[in-house]
C-alpha cells in the first residue's frame, strides 16, 4: 500500500477545516525514519497553526498535516539514517516546520527520535515528548536549575506544567504549583512543596522570593511574575518572549523557549521515566478521525494533562 490515512488543513481557519482523508505516505529523507504511528498527542500549538497565527512564524504549506507527539514502530529508514533498526518502538517530537502525527504513517529525522519509553504504552509514550521536551529547554537548558532552588510552575496540571513539576522534583528543587481547586489532587500527586488555587488567591500575595518562574499562561500572569523572584532570578516563558527591560527594572533574567526536537533529551527523559520519576497524564484519549473534537477541547485550555489520538493497536 501506498496510501494512508491522515487529518489535513487545506486552509487556515476553525476545527471544521480538520479533514480526514486518504493521501500518499510520506516520502522518505537520506536521514529519516517511516514511522507506523500508533498513537499522536494534541498540543495548543496544533490549534495555532491551524487558525493561522503562525504563519510569520513558521513555513508551512498546505495541505498540512497537524501533530507534532508521535509514538509507533520503525517500518522503514533512510540510507544516512542510524541509531535505530526495523521494528523498534520509538517517540519523537517531530520537525514542526514537516507534516506532523495526525496520520498512519510520519517522516522522521533519526536525530528526532528515541527509544519509547519500555514502561509506556503507545498512548502514553505519545503523551510526553513535545511537553517533556518543553519542560527540559525552559528548566534545565534556559533556567538551569539547581537543587534546592524554588521553583514556581504555573499552569501545573496542565501537559507542559505537570511535566516541569515532575522534573524540577527530579532535578532537587523545591516547586511552587499554580492550579484550579478541581486539580489539587493531580498536583498533590506529582509531588508539589506548595499548592496555589490561582482561582481564590494571587499567587504575588504569598509566594516569595523563587529562583525560577516557569510560565505556561502569559498576559497578566507573567507581569504579576516578575515581584516574586529574587535578585538574580530568571522568568521562563513558553508562551511570549518576557520583556527584557521589565526583567532589567527587577534585576533579574528573562527568557523564552520555543520548544526543539532533541533525540538525545528524549533518552534521557525516558530513563527518567522507566526509574519512575515522571509519568504522562492523560486527560483523554480519541480515535485519529476525532481529531476535531481533540482541538476543541484543547482550545478550551481546561484538559488535565494530555489528549491522545490513538491511531493503531
Amino acid at each position: 500500500m501506498t496510501t494512508m490515512k491522515a487529518v489535513r488543513i487545506h486552509a487556515y481557519g476553525g476545527p471544521e477545516l480538520l479533514h480526514y482523508e486518504t493521501i500518499p505516505r510520506p516520502a522518505l529523507n537520506p536521514d529519516d525514519l517511516l514511522i507506523r504511528v500508533r498513537a499522536a498527542a494534541v498540543n495548543p500549538v496544533d490549534w495555532k497553526i491551524r487558525e493561522g497565527h503562525l504563519q510569520g512564524f513558521l513555513n508551512h504549506q498546505l495541505p498540512l498535516i497537524l501533530g507534532w507527539d508521535v509514538s509507533g514502530e520503525v517500518v522503514k529508514m533512510g540510507p544516512e539514517a542510524t541509531g535505530f533498526k526495523i521494528g523498534d518502538a520509538v517517540y519523537a517530537r517531530p520537525d514542526i516546520e514537516r507534516d506532523g502525527s495526525y496520520a498512519e504513517y510520519i517522516a522522521v529525522k533519526a536525530s528526532e527520535a528515541a527509544h519509547k519509553p519500555a514502561k509506556l504504552d503507545h498512548d502514553h509514550a505519545a503523551a510526553v515528548p513535545l511537553a517533556a521536551l518543553t519542560a527540559w529547554q525552559a528548566l534545565v537548558d534556559a533556567a538551569q536549575l539547581q537543587v534546592g532552588q524554588r521553583v514556581l510552575i504555573h499552569a501545573a496540571a496542565g501537559g507542559v506544567g505537570s511535566f516541569a513539576v515532575q522534573l524540577a522534583k527530579a532535578k532537587g528543587a523545591q516547586v511552587i504549583a499554580t492550579a484550579s481547586a478541581v486539580n489539587v489532587g493531580i498536583v498533590a500527586e506529582l509531588g508539589v512543596d506548595q499548592f496555589v488555587d490561582y482561582t481564590r488567591t494571587r499567587f504575588e500575595e504569598i509566594v516569595k522570593e523563587v529562583d525560577v518562574v516557569f510560565d505556561t499562561v502569559g498576559g497578566d500572569t507573567q507581569d504579576r511574575s516578575w515581584q516574586v523572584l529574587k535578585p538574580g532570578g530568571i522568568l521562563v516563558s513558553v508562551i511570549n518572549p518576557p520583556p527584557e527591560e521589565t526583567a532589567a527594572k527587577h534585576g533579574v533574567r528573562s527568557a523564552f523557549v520555543f520548544v526543539q526536537p532533541s533525540g538525545q533529551q528524549l533518552t534521557a527523559i525516558a530513563r527518567l521515566i522507566d526509574a519512575g520519576r515522571m509519568k504522562p497524564i492523560i486527560h483523554t484519549v480519541l480515535p485519529l478521525s476525532d481529531a476535531r473534537q481533540a482541538q476543541v477541547i484543547s482550545q478550551g485550555g481546561h484538559a488535565r494533562g494530555k489528549i491522545v489520538l490513538h491511531v493503531a493497536d
